[in-house]
């Protein structure tokens, strides 16, 4: 992130010489500016003042994190503006720890591809990993052989032409969700992650109850529940022993593997209507 023009010389805060450096001089500054109402800050001399002050003493904690202190002193002046920070006993640590807070929560955003807020909410991602290709991930090789490479029989060329292989019935599996109307974004993160998930679990069984069990996934795509394991099962699989040994058990991704083609998927009404209907938004007029 580009950081915007530090101030000149002769506007920076000089260490020591604002009150507002101290809790007590925070606190004064904060109360006065809420006092005077809508747009006290804009214009105020001392309010600037504190915002380069702010992001001069945040700088090196920005760094840290690969952060623009601007950024930093962003997330700071909203908490400035917070009832509670100026009636703190030292509103200069509550505007720390919110400050650290912010750092972690953009860090942890960026590796999950999500946006700070979702991010902020711990609970629900706390089992996450940030995110990596799906070829990057190990025991795959467990799920099917095209996954498998082995070092002593496999040369570069042939390990390109199985992570291409495997590249190439992910993309079908997408385009056989979207020739039956699903999203294509939504599509290409809902496929990758069952494949991160499968390369994670023992069995393809153990890997669609995870997936079936994870709430939060569907949560920050917006796709309801049943959407999510619909999906799970039609790429995977139905784990239940009555269907042993046929299509909907053996689920796309293997049929694929298998050897099937797309064009022969597309011609199973079954599967295609069930695709239809765990769509979370079903064109119009259909």
């Amino acid at each position: 992130m580009a950081e915007h023009t530090p101030p000149a010389a002769d506007d920076a805060a000089e260490p020591g010489s604002r009150g507002f450096e101290t809790p007590e001089g925070l606190r004064a500054l904060l109360l006065r500016l809420h006092e005077s109402g809508p747009g006290a800050w804009q214009g105020d001399r001392e309010a600037a003042d504190l915002m380069r002050y702010t992001a001069e003493r945040y700088r090196r904690l920005a760094r840290k994190h690969n952060l623009d202190p601007w950024h930093i002193a962003s997330a700071a002046f909203e908490v400035m503006l917070a009832p509670s920070t100026r009636n703190a006993g030292n509103p200069w640590a509550v505007v720390t720890r919110a400050v650290q807070i912010t750092c972690n929560a953009d860090v942890r955003a960026a590796g999950l591809l999500v946006s700070p807020n979702q991010a902020r909410h711990t609970a629900r991602i706390a089992g996450f990993h940030d995110a990596v290709r799906f070829a990057d991930r190990e025991n795959l090789d467990d799920y099917h052989p095209a996954f498998a490479v082995n070092s002593t029989t496999d040369d570069d060329a042939d390990s390109g032409e199985e992570d291409d292989r495997v590249a190439a019935v992910l993309a079908e599996v997408v385009a056989l969700f979207v020739s039956a109307g699903w999203d294509a974004s939504l599509v290409v993160v809902c496929v990758e992650h069952v494949a991160y998930r499968l390369a994670d679990v023992s069995s393809r069984r153990r890997a669609v109850e995870v997936l079936r069990r994870d709430r939060t996934v569907p949560m920050l795509l917006g796709l309801p529940p049943r959407s999510w394991t619909a999906l799970s099962r039609i790429m995977l699989g139905n784990p239940d022993p009555k269907h042993a040994g046929t299509p909907t058990g053996d689920g796309v991704l293997l049929r694929l593997l298998s050897g099937e083609s797309l064009d022969s998927l597309r011609c199973d009404t079954g599967l295609l209507a069930a695709i239809w209907a765990a769509n979370p938004k079903p064109p119009r007029g259909s």
